[in-house]
């Protein structure tokens, strides 16, 4: 900021240790009045000079826009060194940030050039965590979005997320993930020339926009406000400001950025006097002035030496901030400062490593906390396994000196049966910056430990994914409930859920485990039935989630057995982490997830475009044993089961008969609507006013189990599973590709089609744009079939690219699957008619039965059919 000067202030703390602190300030309304009519604005200066006056060397930083905003002097300076450091650092803290940036945007509508559409503003928080772009936006006079599109500096569309309507902790926020940004794009993030957008169904080309700057001001900020214009016919305009306390003073830093206050005009100064004011109830408390100009329209300041009133409107969300400038055009922008609104976790985990004097007791305490608009807190806090009756759970800061707490509220009233939960109703705005600066810590006292048996770091746990966050307790892992139970200093818990498919979802926070050089942390899922055969048979029942260094890991696991399940349903699993020192396990919790997939896999679910696999009624070895059981691609099925095949996941369904695999065309209804549609991934045409929210379903059923892939040749989302030929600009359509998206990792793998092995000398390619070579057809002449077809005797028929005489029969050839030896078809005066062989009853007693591969139903289960049955399910025109 090439307007704000700042300076280093010596100072000695109260130690007499010098310190240093850095000040800045607003040096615009500091600026010379020009003595010529047309004063301009050099590149690079804050300060508007004649045209002939000579210009002085660049003010401009080699740092990037707001990259001074304020550096606080080092927090540890007065804390005595010499006893526990874990008291003021726990091991949750250790390198979680190292690899973290962060970014903002403004956005509001009108794409460049300036065509306003809508008053709504919106400021999206940006996080990138090596390759995972996660982000909080929070939006004003604007419907419910249903997209977020990034896009690069020409318009190119990157990645589009669908917004889920249950994936955010509050109304007016929505929040997301962009996983596996790939290099470039971070390239495009880091040079700032990425520009995201929210899609309404008012606007498909994006109601509000904005680009995407890098901002150090946002890891010290604390307080926030949108700010939308007074007038809602002023279309365009929008702002937000970015707040921080100083570290040891009452002083209110913020950076106000706006869009849409200036106009240009012709014959006016470049100067705009601009008033920015803070109000409470209407009244007037600071006010501060400034001229702004159109190329330079952000304004940062400090507000010194807030008084007690003041700081406490500011944490309960009381005071009001408004922007207005005068002139020709004058604009006004206001809006409400709240705490900083994310769609991060506030969560601890407490353990005995990190308490002031370490103990190793198997405890473990465990909580969650929301900082509300109006400044209150919510806690909840479970404690599980402690040595002695809790005497004490509070809330404090890092201690100033050696065993000398410093409580700044204390739950114990509100303690009961292992769980203290309530509010907080009068936090002060210092509480609420240091809480949201993650430099407050949880305790735990005890009657052995009257210090505190449990301590931990109070931490904003990034966005995941994870819903469970926002409705339910994490489940503490603990020592104490290993079997039998184990004495350690560490903690930690975990959120679990089941999506509609029967996949699990967890994410596992754990502390006092040491640094990660300590070795590999892994965690296990348990069935409780195992646990008297721990010993002797530790692989079964046992399900290895994932091997993870340092204090978090998160997945899916989308192949729980039944009894794993079951005991789920029941409240009798449990997850477990070990580690090399404790290798049958370190902590424990028990889980308890009700729900009905005692019978695993995916569940079809009626009006769905795409069918995934039904519920499996036993595990696979019974399925083997099972008589009635089908052996199909690889699989085994149960009776009665219903799928879509590999081969055709759109346009067929198969079922399990008896041992038989029978594989049928989706049927099309026909349709009561005027204008049909036919989107790619939909076997069937919908009407067109339909096509909109099947879309939108089926890309949140996509996001809402964490499947699902975004190809970026046509900028679609496909669900886990999806088989298409892609289209890849400028080529169009690849006919000798197929593409299938992996689920599991989000990532879409293509492979070349496999084309039929042909028996003729000389194949052909009947269209250039066909993939596979076919055999040529028997030579006949054209004339000979349009004198057919023009004449008054039966007319031939055209079977996909051929023409057929009457009464003549064929194999219909379907690629990419090729001839189709199961399937007769004949033409019978212009009509194809095409059917199935039938096998008759006694075929199974017949030796010669493994002759004809079409009739393979009464083989042995051992045996796998053949495919030729199946294949036929592939669409093809009568």
């Amino acid at each position: 900021m090439r307007c704000v000067i700042c300076h280093c202030e010596t100072q000695r703390n109260r130690r007499g240790k010098p310190v240093g602190k850095v000040n800045c300030k607003n040096m615009k309304q500091d600026c010379p009045v020009p003595t010529c009519p047309r004063a301009t604005l050099l590149p690079g200066h804050c300060c508007h000079t004649c045209p002939k006056a000579l210009p002085g060397p660049l003010e401009k930083s080699s740092e990037p826009p707001f990259d001074t905003f304020e550096y606080f002097q080092d927090k540890e300076d007065e804390l005595d060194k010499p006893y526990n450091d874990r008291s003021y650092l726990s091991s949750e803290g250790l390198a979680r940030d190292d690899a973290r940036t962060e970014f903002v945007a403004l956005l509001t509508s009108g794409p460049e050039p300036w065509h306003p559409t809508s008053s709504a503003v919106a400021k999206a928080r940006f996080t990138l965590l090596r390759s995972y772009l996660l982000f909080s936006i929070s939006y004003e006079r604007l419907g419910r979005p249903s997209r977020v599109r990034f896009s690069d500096p020409e318009g190119t569309v990157l990645f589009e997320h669908p917004v889920q309507k249950s994936a955010a902790p509050e109304d007016g926020m929505l929040c997301g993930m962009w996983r596996t940004v790939s290099k470039a794009n971070i390239q495009l993030l880091r040079a700032e020339q990425l520009r995201v957008s929210l899609i309404t169904r008012a606007q498909p080309s994006g109601e509000v926009h904005g680009h995407i700057l890098k901002h150090r001001a946002l890891f010290a900020e604390t307080f926030g406000a949108i700010l939308t214009s007074s007038d809602p016919a002023h279309l365009g305009a929008g702002g937000m400001a970015m707040l921080t306390l100083s570290d040891t003073e009452n002083n209110l830093h913020f950076i106000l950025m706006a869009r849409g206050l200036l106009e240009p005009g012709a014959g006016e100064s470049p100067w705009v006097p601009l008033r920015v004011r803070i109000l409470h109830q209407g009244q007037t408390l600071r006010e501060v002035h400034a001229n702004i100009t159109i190329e330079d329209p952000d304004f940062a300041e400090v507000l010194s030496d807030l008084s007690t009133h003041e700081l406490q409107w500011l944490a309960q969300g009381q005071l009001r901030i408004v922007a207005d400038t005068e002139g020709q055009h004058p604009r006004q922008l206001e809006g409400t400062i709240t705490a900083r609104r994310s769609c991060d976790t506030i969560q601890s985990v407490l353990c005995g490593a990190d308490a002031l004097q370490p103990t190793k007791t198997g405890a473990v305490g465990s909580a969650k906390l929301a900082l509300h608009e109006n400044g209150t807190l919510e806690y909840q806090v479970r404690v599980v396994g402690t040595a002695s009756e809790v005497v004490g759970v509070t809330l404090e800061t890092k201690p100033r000196r050696k065993n000398k707490r410093n409580v700044l509220f204390d739950m114990t009233p509100s303690y009961r049966d292992g769980l203290a939960q309530g509010v907080w109703h009068s936090p002060s705005a210092r509480d609420a910056h240091m809480l949201l600066q993650n430099e407050l810590f949880l305790n735990v006292a005890t009657k052995d430990w009257v210090e505190g048996e449990l301590r931990g770091q109070v931490i904003s746990l990034p966005y995941s994914g994870l819903l469970a966050r926002y409705t339910e307790m994490p489940v503490p892992l603990a020592g104490q409930l290993v079997s039998p139970s184990v004495s350690s200093g560490a903690g930690g818990h975990a959120w679990l859920s089941l999506d509609e498919h029967c996949h699990l979802h967890y994410e596992i926070v754990v502390a006092g485990l040491g640094r990660p050089a300590d070795g590999t942390v892994s965690a296990q899922l348990h069935g409780v039935a195992e646990l008297g055969e721990m010993g002797s048979r530790p692989h079964l029942h046992k399900r290895m989630l994932k091997g993870f260094y340092g204090t978090e890991a998160q997945g899916v696991v989308k192949d729980l057995d039944a009894e794993l399940l079951q005991h789920l349903t029941q409240g009798t699993a449990f997850l477990q982490v070990s580690t090399k020192a404790h290798p049958r396990g370190e902590m424990r919790g028990w889980v308890h997830i009700p729900n009905r997939c005692q019978a695993g896999g995916a569940r079809l679910s009626t009006g769905e475009a795409e069918l995934s696999e039904g519920p499996k009624s036993r595990d696979v070895e019974q399925l083997k044993k099972d008589p009635n059981s089908c052996f199909f691609e690889g699989q085994h099925r149960a009776h009665g089961t219903r799928w879509a095949p590999d081969y055709d996941k759109k346009c067929s369904i198969c079922s399990c008969q008896k041992r038989t695999v029978i594989c049928d065309p989706i049927l099309c209804q026909p349709l009561n609507c005027t204008r049909q549609v036919h989107p790619e991934e939909l076997c069937c045409p919908v009407c067109e006013e339909k096509k909109m929210e099947q879309e939108e379903l089926k890309l949140e059923r996509a996001r809402d189990s964490s499947e699902g892939c975004y190809f970026d040749g046509d900028k679609t989302w496909r669900g886990s599973g999806t088989r298409w030929h892609p289209v890849v600009p400028p080529f169009g359509l690849i006919k000798c590709a197929i593409c299938t998206c992996k689920g599991t990792t989000g990532e879409v793998h293509c492979e070349k089609v496999q084309c039929p092995r042909l028996t003729c000398a000389n194949p052909v390619r009947v269209s250039p744009s066909d993939c596979c070579k076919q055999c040529p057809a028997p030579e006949k002449s054209v004339p000979e079939l349009t004198d057919g077809m023009q004449a008054d005797g039966p007319r031939a028929c055209r079977f996909g690219r051929r023409w057929y005489l009457n009464n003549e029969s064929w194999h219909p050839s379907v690629p990419p699957f090729g001839e189709m030896k199961c399937i007769l078809c004949w033409c019978v005066s212009g009509e194809t008619h095409c059917q199935r062989q039938e096998c008759p009853p006694g075929a199974c007693a017949s030796p010669s039965r493994r002759d004809n591969p079409c009739c393979a139903k009464c083989r042995s289960l051992d045996a796998p059919p053949e495919k030729m049955h199946e294949a036929t399910a592939e669409s093809w025109s009568h």
